[in-house]
């Protein structure tokens, strides 16, 4: 059985179903169609066939509290069964694929087509070849075997265009398996909570089998498919497969699916792992997305606008709203993938800018080679064209257009991408050992740019880890941990249990993994510090835990961002109910009726009282920097039951039991990284959901803030009534108004978190578009995540829904990571800014030596095989030397580029043009008078296929060593003095030069024909190197000329605001609503409506009864529907539109909708 291969895996499962349809009694091919059902249809086919939830796990041989057993033997035989929980990645591109890929870049083709051209051509004998009236093309071929070397011109391009895409291929190559490399690590960290054999462990997510059971909380990405079982509250977003975003409530009794790939939004439970791997519902649509590749996809688009339109329909006013924000959504997906990065965006600019010179530059060429041959030919020389010299001129003219396409290739820097991807995957790889996980390759260079960061407070700028340092207990403030026996012991008993009952249960505190070490937390980590309190206060939390187990618990009211506090419902014995609850103390407090006395006897808690308790304990602990917790219960008459889903009656008249400030210590290592984001043009601002007062402290501990600056700090309600208008709406010019001073915003929605990041994105008040980071590690924080332009999620604390929205996870959680990430986003963007100075400066030499040289005397002076020997080490060596320089603390010394900086500023291109104009004068004069200076015959005007000559040599030799030199004075960019700074630091780039010189004495000494070299002596090599050391002397000449003397210098490669954005986003971001304000608008749609209609019944009612005539009812409806017309158009721009082109009765509802306080309404 275990030797089946797996292309029969599905008949190998039919067999196994029936060999083992004893064994457990449901197969494969039941579950799997059993998931597909949703809701009551489920609920009734499990009763119906299983009994009931119970009845599917005792056929799954497993039980819903202790799980399953674990042995080696059943695991195996569940995943030979019911499979493994893997999904096979798609299969990768093949080496010959990229190689195929890097074929299709067309100056390579343009290239391959001359080395064919010249290879056949060469294999031509030409008839007129002894006819001495076809000119000066026979000059040089009177040595046989010369005429023979013709072909090795065009084998050596061929040659060189295939090392080219060699490189390029193995370079994608090797990104891909990185990548895959870099997913697998991801995946295989990802763990997940079981229960097996009564104990509660962690596996990773392969391990798990059909029949585990599951404990699924707040912030999970579920991995697989199951049924629910138990648990509290449970909600989950299921849009990643159904496309429908609001949160469904799951329950045992009507909707018990669970569904892979979906996330918890709130409360925990325990699942019956029913489906894994290609059996579960993601697993099918990957399955069908493997099979059909693209012409599947091209359908699926066509059948989901065709469904679209269909529900539509059907159902107007849901599937309207609905799915017309889910093309949206789907829509600006699309735009945040496709975007460029501010480097790709500069770097495409560029690139075409050159290329278009670059094809003028040889075009030009080719043109007045031809002229000059013919005009020679025909004209001066009076030579007639003959039919047998056809060939030879055909040759001639070959060779013009070989000549012509190296001055193209020279001038096409495809360098550009190859120095970029070294760069980045460079970058990526030492940024793992700087703690950073590089989700997104282009994230790494768009964190160079940060103006902004908008960081969490706890766990990033803090340890996480939380203790109790200060209690208000029976009527008395502790400074420190209060001594056990000065706690009445009712008290202490309310308070162990409010604590241990009303927590998440797979909240625990170990023991330390090493003697002396501090006890480990694990599980949500205020909870924890609370646990720790109550250890601190020598009781025990367990027994209590084990007396009322998690399945007892009545109802749970789980902590949400909304809530802001936590509630747990319990049966007691005599049948009465009792609510614990804990949460943030000025919410709690507000709903306590009565306090605990010293004796442990309630006592009337007034408003009055409140407030004298929030100025005397809560703000000093919060000023202390502490968080403050405030735990109270209350309890209910066994009859009537209360209504536990009106939550504010529930919520209402506690007792508080106390009130415990806890501690969070900054990290050691955070202030000092913040003072080096300021230092280097990056302001810091912490967003957190604490109190004002704890998040001011924490602010100034870290240096966020400064006593004595002009700075706000902000709560979620204030900055929401200072940035919206009249109408509830967010305008950005108040947006504009905080932003640039806010430094902490407290008590903070994850809206609030997003609004903020998109205005500061959005904001045009600063002339640079501001670059905003994120951290985030919770659920919540997925959209502002997404929206930034840098996303960091939290690898250790950090739900798998915030890293499935980042760009980078921080693998250690500490904010000193981010300031790396800053450095070495900078680096990348420097070294490619090295690269394109040392790569222009080549090019626009070789484009003028060959250009003139060609025109002057119909020859370049560079061979078409020595210009892409010039390319090879200019394009591949330079940019893995320049790419791969390590970042330097220096980088943060200065303000970010921002996204409109050119990518050549001027100090670049003066050293550029300095340097071309240093080479320049030296080419030429070696090209027009080398000859008598080194004593030798002047390779000028040299037929047809004659052999090489030293003086081209010694040209092409001393343009190599200039080269080489210049690629050290490239290594700075901001004009510095000393170009030889930290270059031992860089191995790569040693290596590279002195590589590179090696192989060049190879070409010259021993290249003979193909490079057309001939080899040189002692004292023309001295000569070479010496003109090219001359570069560094002239390096610092350049230096000392003050750029802003050269005002004519223009930057290249800048990226203009306009462009930056096309049309559709600018249209987009009319419409961007937040997913709750469509629903509110929904609702009011829908109320509106309903108003309407009910306007008009009274309204005939009234009619009716006072005998008027029924028009005039009409007519005082239509003059509603107007006069909200009206209040629409003034009232909103956006909206115009809308109310105009929909019919009357509608647009009364329609402009409603934009409008909650609209008058029109009587």
């Amino acid at each position: 059985m275990g030797d089946m291969t797996n292309s029969d895996f599905y008949s190998k499962n039919q067999r196994n179903e029936a060999n083992h349809a004893g064994e457990f009694g449901c197969t494969l091919q039941e579950l799997r169609s059993l998931m597909e059902l949703r809701g009551t249809e489920a609920v009734v086919k499990i009763k119906e066939t299983y009994g009931e939830t119970e009845g599917l796990c005792r056929h799954l041989k497993t039980s819903p509290t202790e799980g399953l057993a674990g042995t080696a033997a059943d695991l195996e035989k569940r995943k030979l069964i019911f499979g493994k929980n893997f999904i096979p990645p798609k299969k990768p591109k093949t080496f010959i694929q990229l190689v195929w890929e890097a074929l299709q870049d067309v100056t390579l083709i343009i290239l391959e087509i001359a080395a064919i051209i010249s290879l056949g051509l060469s294999f031509y004998q030409p008839p007129g070849e002894g006819n001495e009236g076809c000119g000066t093309a026979t000059g040089g071929a009177e040595d046989e075997g010369e005429a023979e070397a013709g072909w090795i011109e065009g084998a050596a391009i061929l040659l060189s265009v295939i090392c080219v895409v060699l490189v390029t291929a193995f370079n994608d190559w090797s990104k891909e398996k990185q990548f895959r490399g870099l997913q697998s690590r991801i995946e295989q960290e990802q763990k997940f909570t079981v229960v097996r054999g009564g104990q509660v462990i962690q596996i990773p997510v392969a391990e798990i089998v059909v029949g585990d059971i599951a404990q699924v909380k707040y912030g999970d990405l579920l991995p697989a498919d199951g049924i629910f079982i138990q648990g509290n509250d449970l909600k989950i977003d299921e849009s990643s497969l159904t496309g429908e975003s609001d949160q469904v409530r799951k329950s045992v009794d009507k909707d018990p699916m669970l569904l892979s790939g979906t996330h918890v939004m709130e409360g925990s439970g325990r699942m019956l792992v029913t489906a894994v791997g290609v059996n579960s519902q993601t697993g099918i649509i990957f399955t069908l997305l493997g099979a059909g590749g693209e012409e599947e996809e091209k359908k699926d688009k066509k059948a989901k606008q065709q469904d679209g339109a269909a529900a539509m329909e059907m159902q107007p006013l849901k599937s309207a709203e609905g799915g017309e924000g889910d093309d949206k959504d789907k829509k600006k997906s699309n735009m945040h993938k496709k975007e460029k990065s501010v480097l790709q965006g500069k770097l495409t600019k560029l690139a075409v800018q050159i290329g278009k010179a670059g094809l003028v530059m040889s075009a030009i060429t080719v043109i007045i080679l031809v002229l000059y041959f013919a005009i020679d030919t025909f004209v001066v020389n009076k030579k007639q064209w003959l039919p047998e010299c056809t060939p030879v001129y055909v040759q001639y003219f070959v060779k013009f257009f070989i000549i012509g396409v190296t001055v193209l290739v020279v001038a096409v820097p495809e360098g550009l991408p190859l120095a970029v991807t070294i760069s980045l995957a460079y970058s990526v790889k030492k940024m793992m050992r700087d703690n950073n996980l590089v989700r997104h390759l282009d994230a790494c260079e768009t964190m160079g740019n940060a103006t902004a960061i908008c960081s969490d407070k706890t766990g990033t700028l803090t340890t996480n880890r939380m203790t109790v340092v200060q209690a208000y207990v029976g009527d008395v403030h502790y400074k420190e941990i209060p001594d056990p026996d000065s706690i009445p012991a009712k008290t202490m008993e309310l308070l162990v249990n409010a604590i241990a009952i009303n927590s998440a249960y797979t909240t625990k505190i170990l023991p330390p993994e090493k003697e002396g070490g501090l006890p480990r937390q694990v599980g949500n980590k205020t909870e924890c510090g609370l646990l720790g309190f109550v250890l601190d206060l020598k009781q025990d939390y367990e027994p209590v835990r084990s007396l009322i187990p998690e399945e007892k618990l009545y109802k749970v009211y789980t902590f949400n961002s909304v809530r802001k506090s936590m509630s747990t419902v319990i049966k007691m014995p005599d049948g009465s109910f009792r609510m614990y609850s804990k949460g943030a103390s000025e919410i709690v407090l507000k709903k306590c009726s009565r306090i605990l006395n010293a004796a442990g006897e309630p006592r009337i808690f007034r408003p009055r009282d409140r407030d004298e308790m929030v100025k005397k304990v809560i703000e000093p602990m919060a000023c202390d920097g502490l968080r403050t917790i405030c735990v109270a219960f209350r309890d209910f008459p066994s009859s009537p039951e209360p209504d536990w889903d009106n939550e504010n009656d529930i919520l209402s008249d506690l007792t508080c039991i106390c009130v415990v400030g806890i501690e969070d210590p900054v990290r050691p290592e955070v202030p000092e990284a913040i003072r080096k984001c300021q230092r280097a043009g990056i302001t810091v601002r912490m967003v957190t959901g604490d109190n004002i007062n704890t998040a001011r402290a924490i602010a100034i501990k870290c240096g966020i803030i400064h006593p004595g600056e002009d700075f706000l700090c902000l709560e979620g309600k204030e900055f929401n009534r200072r940035i919206r208008n009249e109408k509830g709406e967010i305008e950005q010019e108040r947006i504009d108004k905080i932003w640039p001073k806010l430094r902490v915003l407290a008590r903070s929605s994850p809206t609030d978190k997003h609004t903020l990041v998109k205005g500061i994105i959005d904001s045009t008040q600063v002339e640079q578009r501001q670059v905003v980071a994120v951290t985030g590690d919770g659920t919540n924080d997925g959209p502002a995540l997404k929206k930034a332009d840098v996303g960091f999620a939290m690898g250790i604390a950090g739900t798998d829904v915030a890293k499935e929205a980042s760009d980078i996870i921080l693998t250690d959680d500490n904010f000193s990571s981010i300031v790396k990430a800053v450095m070495w986003g900078r680096n990348v963007y420097d070294s490619i800014s090295k690269f394109l100075q040392f790569q222009l400066t080549v090019n626009i030499v070789a484009v003028i030596v060959a250009f003139t040289g060609a025109c002057i005397t119909q020859d370049s002076p560079l061979k078409a095989v020595q210009m892409l020997w010039v390319n090879l080490i200019m394009d591949t060596f330079a940019s893995l030397a320049l790419a791969t320089e390590p970042p330097s603390e220096s980088l943060l010394l200065r303000k970010p580029y921002g996204r409109n900086k050119p990518l050549i500023s001027r100090t670049m291109m003066k050293n550029i043009l300095g340097h071309a104009v240093y080479q320049l004068t030296l080419i030429f004069t070696l090209l027009f008078v080398g000859e008598k200076m080194f004593k030798i015959d002047s390779g000028r005007n040299a037929p047809l296929h004659s052999p090489p000559s030293e003086h081209y040599t010694i040209i092409f030799n001393t343009f190599v060593m200039m080269q080489l030199f210049n690629e050290i004075n490239a290594r700075k960019i901001h004009g510095e003095r000393n170009v030889f700074d930290g270059i031992f630091r860089n191995p790569i780039f040693c290596t590279i030069v002195l590589g590179t010189f090696a192989i060049q004495i190879v070409i010259v000494q021993f290249g003979g024909k193909p490079f057309s070299c001939s080899p040189l002596q002692l004292d023309q090599w001295m000569w070479c190197v010496f003109i090219g050391l001359g570069e560094l002397v002239w390096g610092q000449v350049i230096a000392t000329i003050p750029t802003s003397r050269l005002k004519f210098l223009k930057e290249a490669g800048r990226l203009t605001e306009k462009e930056e954005v096309p049309e559709e986003e600018l249209n987009e971001d009319v419409e961007e609503i937040d997913h709750a304000e469509r629903e509110l608008r929904r609702g009011q749609i829908l109320w509106f409506r309903g108003l309407n209609r009910i306007q008009t019944q009274i309204e005939v009612v009234n009619t009716f009864k006072s005998g008027t005539s029924f028009q005039g009812a009409l007519r005082r409806q239509s003059s509603v529907t107007s006069q909200t017309q009206d209040v629409t158009n003034i009232s909103s721009p956006s909206h115009v539109s809308l109310s105009n082109a929909l019919s009357s009765p509608t647009s009364t509802s329609a402009a409603a909708a934009g409008h909650p306080r609209r008058e029109g309404i009587p």
